[in-house]
């Protein structure tokens, strides 16, 4: 059985979606009516823009999203038995798996981006990978720093946590990991401390335009970041798409439910190959691959 993985933001590069907006009449209607729907060119920025122009989480997130969808939708070979998405690659999920229309996910990924943003502005942030320590270690050290925000953020694979906070409590965090053995820890370039409290602000806005969205049980199971587990009961998707902006991202508990629950191959839909290199760490035996 396949499972489809939808990457999250960092994935994104200048020229994204060429070649299907170039080779497919369809993948150029979604471009336009995303262009249309979100009042920007999102087309020229991530066809011939700037990489500084699509670092902003308001591009980025759109764009991301508008690459995954059409590089799923675009394929006869898309039949899906469950579909996962890190961080903004969930609501990419429920596009492909219908639990919600494309215009639909591109109004919550507007929503979700531009408070994002903004939370990010009200309340610095950043992020850090922390690579060759055991998750309990990570997650010891940012509990013991109470004077300021560090969390655990994106369980990316075994050997691989990100914590986000303040600029402070990360800088902190840091410090500690590294006289703990960490291997490395490499500073993200991000624009704030996603998956932590300090997106709380984002919160408000975000659970406005989902309670006024319609969720179906759409046609698989999608696998969410804050449990790992899947789920097709619409209220609770939604509810875990909302408290998966201040919690964290349990990439590896996701792909190891996949495998318990029957999937043998998992394929990325969208920019990058991240999520290709991830799963290859968490579960060595499946077959991975990108559309």
């Amino acid at each position: 059985m396949k499972g489809y993985l939808f990457p999250g933001q960092g994935s994104q590069y200048v020229g994204m979606g060429k070649v299907l907006y170039h080779h497919s009449r369809s993948a150029r209607q979604m471009f336009e009516t995303a262009d249309r729907i979100l009042d920007m060119d999102l087309t020229q920025m991530m066809l011939e823009g700037s990489q500084e122009a699509l670092k902003a989480t308001a591009v980025a997130q759109p764009a991301i999203f508008l690459h995954s969808v059409v590089t799923a939708f675009v394929s006869d070979a898309f039949h899906p038995a469950a579909v996962a998405g890190h961080s903004l690659g969930e609501i990419a999920a429920l596009v492909a798996s219908e639990v919600i229309p494309f215009e639909d996910g591109l109004h919550l990924v507007a929503v979700r981006s531009k408070a994002m943003q903004k939370a990010c502005q009200l309340c610095p942030g950043t992020m850090a990978a922390v690579l060759g320590l055991r998750d309990e270690v990570v997650e010891e050290i940012c509990a013991k720093i109470t004077q300021e925000i560090v969390v655990p953020a994106n369980y990316n694979c075994p050997g691989q946590l990100v914590i986000s906070g303040s600029q402070s409590g990360v800088a902190l965090a840091v410090e500690a990991l590294i006289k703990s053995g960490a291997r490395k820890v490499i500073p993200l370039q991000v624009e704030g401390g996603f998956h932590s409290p300090l997106m709380a602000h984002a919160q408000e806005s975000f659970a406005e335009v989902l309670s006024s969205i319609p969720f179906s049980k759409g046609i698989c199971p999608i696998y969410q970041n804050v449990t790992g587990q899947p789920v097709t009961n619409p209220q609770t998707i939604k509810a875990n798409l909302l408290q998966q902006l201040i919690a964290p991202v349990f990439w590896t508990k996701t792909i190891c439910h996949m495998v318990e629950d029957g999937i043998t191959e998992c394929i990325e839909c969208g920019p990058g190959t991240v999520l290709q290199g991830l799963t290859r760490k968490i579960a060595a035996a499946l077959s991975i691959g990108a559309m």
